[in-house]
């Protein structure tokens, strides 16, 4: 008995020696990886194309932002509302090579817009690759754009990762947020993951300066949306924080730069508001649920 014992024993070390020999390759080959993916990213950051967009670097912290959230150059990834494609310019020559990149615009009927505004979102999905292609030196072929109304079915369930910058607030005030975040989950992959970068009120702020027309959210609000929403929270981090940031402004978000809405005239004020920087940013990955 003592000796089956033994030799038990030592069939189980030798066992438990397999997969860490195994383990310890696969991981180096993954440190491999994600050293040249970094590499890949960091020449875009540094590229000429980027010139006029280097200076918000230092706010944005796309690199780590995007390293934080997991994105790698064989992905297919969507920007939600990306706007004058400050990260477009990051992510769509990032993944161009081996992966996809989509730009994603918001349904323009529900918003309560002028018929002019809702007009020219209709025409993002031509307009957009054409204007990133422009200020990216992409071929325009390489970009794919849609409205949330627009996305074809053979696109839906195809997605890895999906962005949404500093945007969550905007779809609250418009009352378009469920929507929205419906059509987004069911474009990506089961197990697809949701990065938002948001501009964050402090935990005991009312819900009056927190229900988005003041630009900031509290936190525990966004993780219990988008739970609602079928997205469980992977992991937050701290790379957009600014300790400076008090989040009370009358005026909201809009206060900071780069808008500096109260100091058009008032040059104490421009003085004092861009020493503070721009917004306090909370960092957060999602996972779709099942």
């Amino acid at each position: 008995m003592k000796n089956q014992f033994k030799m038990a024993m030592l069939m189980a070390g030798a066992a438990a020696m397999l997969p860490t020999v195994a383990c310890a390759e696969h991981h180096g080959d993954k440190k491999m990886a994600a050293s040249k993916d970094n590499a890949a990213l960091d020449g875009v950051l540094k590229s000429d194309i980027r010139k006029g967009d280097m200076a918000r670097d230092k706010y944005r912290n796309p690199g780590k932002t995007l390293t934080f959230m997991g994105v790698t150059p064989e992905m297919t990834v969507a920007e939600y509302a990306p706007g004058g494609g400050w990260y477009s310019r990051v992510l769509a020559p990032y993944v161009a090579e081996k992966g996809k990149f989509i730009g994603l615009q918001f349904a323009p009927d529900p918003l309560p817009f002028p018929d002019a505004a809702k007009e020219r979102i209709r025409g993002f999905n031509t307009a957009f690759p054409e204007s990133l292609a422009k200020s990216s030196g992409l071929d325009a072929s390489k970009i794919t754009a849609y409205t949330t109304d627009t996305i074809p079915d053979e696109a839906k369930g195809t997605v890895d990762f999906v962005f949404i910058p500093r945007m969550l607030h905007n779809l609250l005030r418009w009352n378009v947020a469920d929507s929205e975040i419906k059509a987004i989950r069911a474009l990506l992959k089961d197990g697809g993951t949701l990065g938002i970068v948001q501009h964050r009120a402090k935990d005991d702020a009312p819900y009056s300066y927190t229900d988005g027309n003041k630009g900031y959210l509290r936190t525990a609000d966004v993780v219990a949306f988008m739970d609602l929403n079928g997205f469980e929270l992977v992991k937050k981090a701290e790379i957009n924080a600014n300790a400076k940031d008090t989040a009370d402004y009358e005026k909201g978000v809009w206060t900071l730069p780069p808008g500096l809405r109260t100091s058009k005239d008032n040059a104490e004020n421009k003085a004092k508001y861009s020493a503070i920087g721009e917004s306090d940013r909370m960092t957060l990955l999602f996972k779709k649920r099942p």
